[in-house]
């Protein structure tokens, strides 16, 4: 009894929080109901016996992409404002898409059916000295594991697609230069000091900057009249 109306306040806070998602006006807000979501979503998964299903979804899902999300969201500097003024422009397309997202899943759950065996397979008892967490890495390791690599190959290559996209060479950059500082000689970089205590940096001037090449003596050279100067 008691887990049934957890169940139930739990997939309530989730729906509610996965439509402030799409609904709020605020990102930032967005991902604050994202990890409200996440978290629920978690509850769920402890409530149906996958502890290892929900630890997942709350160390790499709220502590990484959670968290990414709002730092990306907090440090870009998006006009939302010239976002909403296009929303007419493409609200045709917008709207097409929704529909045929919309047809496929009702052509999905309409053609979906119960398995004659899964209401056994789930009264079922659990094999003994087999975990929950074991019995998903077998099932991922052995039958699925083809799979499970390719899907982790595919996300290697989109993250590298993606780093290659987005980076750009500027020219106020800037670039190590490594000959500079295997030519450079520890007189221009290291100056030992005998400094009281408590002097710290004030004793010696700062930081110690290269030496500035000596300027070199200027001759005197006679004058226009052919009569020279001497010291």
């Amino acid at each position: 009894m008691i887990t049934a109306i957890l169940f139930y306040i739990f997939a309530a806070i989730l729906l509610v929080s996965a439509a402030m998602v799409v609904s709020a006006r605020n990102p930032v807000h967005s991902v604050l109901f994202l990890i409200l979501a996440f978290f629920n979503a978690a509850a769920l998964f402890l409530i149906a016996g996958a502890e290892f299903l929900a630890m997942i979804l709350v160390i790499v899902y709220v502590g990484a992409v959670a968290v990414l999300f709002l730092f990306v969201v907090m440090m870009l500097d998006v006009d939302f404002a010239e976002l909403r003024g296009g929303f007419q422009r493409y609200l045709p397309v917008g709207a097409t898409v929704g529909v045929v997202l919309f047809v496929e899943l009702a052509a999905v759950l309409g053609g979906w059916k119960l398995a004659p065996g899964a209401v056994q397979l789930r009264m079922s008892p659990m094999p003994s000295g087999l975990s929950n967490t074991e019995a998903l890495g077998r099932v991922l390791y052995t039958d699925y594991v083809f799979l499970f690599q390719t899907a982790g190959l595919i996300l290697l290559v989109a993250m590298i697609g993606a780093i290659v996209l987005t980076l750009r060479d500027r020219k106020t950059s800037r670039h190590q230069n490594i000959q500079r500082q295997l030519d450079r000689k520890v007189t221009e970089t290291l100056q030992m000091m005998s400094l009281s205590l408590g002097a710290g940096t004030t004793a010696s001037g700062g930081y110690l900057h290269p030496k500035e090449p000596e300027a070199e003596p200027v001759e005197e050279h006679a004058d226009a009249g052919g009569h020279g100067h001497g010291h």
